[in-house]
This record gives C-alpha cells, structure tokens and sequence, in this order.
C-alpha cells in the first residue's frame, strides 16, 4: 500500500490569469487567490497547483517564462507569492508550483544573450541550427502547427520551438543548463514549495542529430511526436535532478507527459525508479480525436467502452507499482461537463456522476477550477473574443486553406483551450464577480446561472456534492488504496467497477447517459450488506441493488464490510 500523503490528497488547479482578479485589472492575480483561499479550504482540498505565475511577456499565458525567480508583475509581486503560501500552509493546504523546464520566453536573459552571436558563451543554452536546402533544418511540426524552426535573422541560424516560436527549446544536452534549472529548483523548494507539476517534461530530450521524420504524404512539416516525446534519456535527466535535488525534500511532483500508456509510465514513476510521483496521461483526451496523433480539432463521438478500456489499463497496471493522476479536465481541455456529460439538460446530475468517476479511482484526484459548480464550454460568435494562441493559429490557418468560417467557429467551440480558461464565475454580479473591471477575456455569458455563490448555498449543488466526496475520501482508505477491478466490460452505457481492501468493497455504478439502463447486482456480491455512501439522485423507497433501473447520469457508491 505504502502510505503517501499525496496519495491520499486531493488537487485542486488554479488558472491564475481567471480565478480572481483583486485590482480591477481584469486579470486574476495572487491577492485574488489569497482572498478565495477560505473557499478553497471549505472545499476541503489538499494541494493547490497553481499555473505559471512567474515573470513572462505572457505570449503563452505564463508558458513562456522570462524570470523563473520572479512574479509575472500582473499577478503581484513576490511578497504577495511569500503571503499565499504562509496562508495556504496556515490553512492546511499544500502549493504545486507548474514549472516549464522544456522551453523559455524569447525574452529570457538567457535566450537575448544565447541570439545575439554564434560564439555568446550562452549560445548553446538553445538549440541551433543551419538550413537544410533553403529552408528549416528538419520537417518536424510544432504543436501549435507550423515548423519547429524559427529563422533568426541576426546570425542566419535557426532555433527550435517545440510550442510557439516565442517559446524556445533549452538544450539538456548542456551541463550548464542543467546546472542553472537545479539551482532554480532548488530555490523555490528552500522557500517552502510542496511541490512541482513539471509542464512537457516528456520533450527535454530530442533525437540525436535531428532526422527528418517519415512523410508519405509530402506535406511541408509533420507532427514528429515519435522524435522528442519520451525519449530514454529523459530517464536519466530526471533522476539526475531527483537524486540532486528533489530527493532531499517532502514534496509532490507530477509530470506532464503525453504519448504514452501507462507500462511506459512505470519508467517515470514506477516505485524505485527516482523520477516523479505521477504523471498526467492523455489517452482518454484523445478519445474524442479522429485520428491517432491527428491534434485536437477533428473530433469523432467518444465512446465508453474505450474510456472503459483506457481508464481500466491505467487502474490496473499502476496498482501496487505507480500512482495515478485521475482528471477529466484543466487549461488545455474543454470542460468536463461539456465533454463527457450534459451540459444541457443534465448539467448538474452529469457533473456529479464525472466527479464520482474521477474521486472513487485510485490515484491522486484533481478538480480544475469551476469544475466543482459545474462549469461549461463557451462558444463565443467572433473569433476576436478568443484570446488562446493555439486557437488563433488553428483560425489563421483554416482560414487560409479555404475551409468555411462556420466549421472552422464549430471546432472551436467544441475543443479551444479558451473553453476552461473564461474566468471563475463567482457569483451573478456583473461579469460573475471575478473583476471590477474589463475582463482580459469575456465571462462566460451563463455566469448568472452557474456561479460559486449560489453553489454554496444549495445543499444539493455539485459544489456541496464534491464536498461530500472529498469528505469520503479522507473517511474510508479504501477509497485511497483499494484495488480496482471492472464490472460490465462490454455494457455501453453503465461504467461499473469495484475498489477492494483487506475486508471492504466499494460498488460504484456510473450510468454515462441520459438512458435508463438496469444494473444488476454481481453474483459474488451478498444483496443487502452494502451501505450507500453517495449517490447523485436522492434513493427511492423501492430500489432493489440486484436489479437497479439508473436514472439519466445517475451515480451510487456503496461500501460493503466483512465479506
């Protein structure tokens, strides 16, 4: 079992530019976290990992970092950052600082300097390279589509961006480098951090000499996943920096690691292996994507069977071996509820029954901020409210291919980053309490409907509702440390799985949909020992477990003792 405070936490994600804005700037700062920090601590979360808030000219929300030892200054200053932690300790709350180690700002000292000539002693902080035949060194494509390479006119050399081209690679290869991030490192954990959640720590690593990749289709770049993600000696680079570093203090660390399933995520956080405590997987994000490593925006209907199958292999293959990190939703995805439920007709039911799926797992749950009153998609008519570089860039280039304003607008919709990033909706004042002044992006226009401060006081809201589940989870280890097995491999419509430890079993039944399909009770269970410890319906006088009929997005979890 092997006991881990991070394993028995829950996470709860700060977007900081939308949670709270403290100075009517418009823009969530660190004074507007502290003052919602009492909000937080009702809600009974553990750890708060909080996005970068560090010094950045702010291309990529903060992914583009400038300073790593200083606060971004439209978030506050750094005895702002000094007062949040002292009053989320004072609380009984942990900070999960985001650190992007895979790239910088353009505007880091560090890249000005490494720019300016070939022979800069910080030259190779970055990585470097001539043309190839009057055009980019390689034919890889960068996540927010175009070439990896950017030009640079001054020493007629190009440099590689995985992300934006205001976002340049580091070079691991370089021991200085590696020097100077340890010491960064090290600097935010002497000041108390619990934590890290590591941003594209699976890219520090790039193929040797930088091949092309395979391109039956001749197009201009490729999505070259299989060149710098979860290469083998980024093994060796994190246990250099947890033996150096990290192994010296009581902390959570979680990496961002895209492309793998969960035997290759053993290799990060297998226990032994002196790398990370978990990852974030994507295999359930790409159930919506039409086609393997095809990106975000050509979406096909997910289907349960294979979150089913995904969440089952993850469950199984971590148990006793690794942790998992269980979500559904943060900056990077659409909202839950808009995703995988409801957000229609059975908005709140849906948001329930997720929240249930995600808290009765094992691993460490995470709630991203307004997930827990219900928060959905916005779909916003002009492209100009949008504010998200990789949906600006995705309209750009549809646009130029020809494809019409609507479909490209339908995408959007559907899966911009923008969808989890409009601001906190607080209450049903003008835009939903979160500034006194312009908001750096539009409130979602239902913030008079779903907000915090109706949340908290309907005794049966999802807000009220995800109280009660982290309140389970504290009471009942087997909630923590049990191990999972799956019900109804093949049913399409109900996900149903058990946690076992020593003499307790939990029972969760999760119906999907708006159907009404009847559960039945498994023959190895004893009808009538199982207590009910939550359910998202109020349970009717006549329900029978051996033959249950579940109501739209209905949820139950019983606990059965001394079998």
């Amino acid at each position: 079992m092997n006991p881990k405070w991070w394993k028995e936490s829950v996470a709860y994600q700060i977007y900081p530019i939308s949670f709270m804005d403290s100075n009517g700037d418009g823009i969530g700062d660190l004074r507007g976290i502290i003052s919602k920090l009492d909000y937080l601590q009702d809600l009974g979360v553990d750890v708060i990992w909080v996005c970068p808030i560090y010094k950045s000219p702010n291309h990529d929300n903060g992914y583009d970092i400038s300073d790593y030892c200083d606060i971004m200054k439209e978030f506050g200053t750094m005895e702002d950052f000094d007062v949040m932690l002292r009053e989320m300790h004072s609380r009984g709350m942990k900070l999960m600082m985001d650190l992007v180690l895979n790239h910088t700002s353009h505007q880091h000292p560090w890249f000005i300097e490494s720019r300016s000539s070939k022979d800069n002693p910080k030259r190779d902080y970055y990585i470097w390279r001539k043309g190839k035949n009057g055009g980019p060194p390689n034919n890889w494509e960068s996540y927010f589509s175009g070439s990896v390479w950017e030009l640079d006119p001054q020493t007629d050399e190009y440099y590689l961006h995985l992300y934006s081209k205001y976002q340049p690679d580091l070079n691991w290869e370089n021991p200085a480098v590696i020097d100077k991030l340890h010491e960064m490192v090290q600097w935010w954990l002497k000041k108390g951090v619990d934590g890290f959640r590591f941003d594209a720590i699976a890219h520090i690593v790039k193929a040797e000499g930088y091949p092309d990749a395979l391109n039956p289709g001749g197009t201009a770049t490729v999505r070259a996943y299989d060149m710098f993600s979860n290469l083998a000696h980024v093994h060796t680079l994190l246990q250099n920096l947890h033996d150096k570093v990290l192994y010296f203090y009581d902390i959570m660390t979680v990496g961002e690691t895209s492309g793998l399933g969960p035997e290759q995520a053993l290799d990060y956080v297998g226990d032994g292996r002196r790398e990370l405590n978990m990852t974030f997987q994507f295999e359930h994000m790409n159930l919506d994507c039409a086609a393997p490593g095809g990106g975000r925006w050509d979406t096909i209907p997910w289907n349960l069977r294979d979150l089913k199958k995904i969440m089952s292999n993850w469950q199984t293959v971590l148990h006793d071996r690794g942790w998992n990190a269980n979500y559904l939703c943060n900056h990077d995805q659409p909202r839950s509820v808009s995703r995988f439920g409801n957000d229609l007709y059975y908005r709140i039911p849906s948001a329930k029954m997720l929240a249930t799926f995600i808290h009765m797992l094992e691993g460490t749950p995470y709630i991203y901020q307004g997930e827990e009153i219900g928060m959905t998609n916005v779909a916003f008519e002009s492209i100009d409210d949008y504010r998200d570089v990789e949906t600006l860039n995705y309209y750009e280039e549809k646009r130029t291919q020809g494809v019409p304003e609507a479909d490209i607008m339908a995408a959007i919709h559907k899966k911009s980053r923008d969808n989890a990033r409009t601001p906190m909706q607080w209450d049903a004042s003008e835009d939903g309490g979160f500034t006194t002044g312009v908001p750096w992006i539009r409130v979602n226009s239902n913030f008079r409907e779903i907000n915090v401060a109706s949340a908290v006081k309907d005794p049966d809201s999802i807000y009220n509702y995800y109280k009660k589940l982290i309140q389970l989870r504290k009471k009942h280890p087997v909630i923590v440390y049990g191990e999972y097995a799956l019900l109804l491999e093949d049913h399409p419509e109900i996900y149903a799985y058990t946690r076992t430890l020593e003499d307790q079993r939990l029972l969760v039944i999760l119906n999907f949909f708006e159907h009404e399909p009847v559960f039945e009770l498994p023959a190895d269970f004893a009808a009538g020992k199982q207590e009910l410890l939550i359910s998202n319906y109020p349970p009717a006088k006549e329900d029978d477990l051996t033959r249950l009929k579940l109501r739209p997005y209905e949820a139950r979890v019983y606990l059965e003792r001394h079998r």
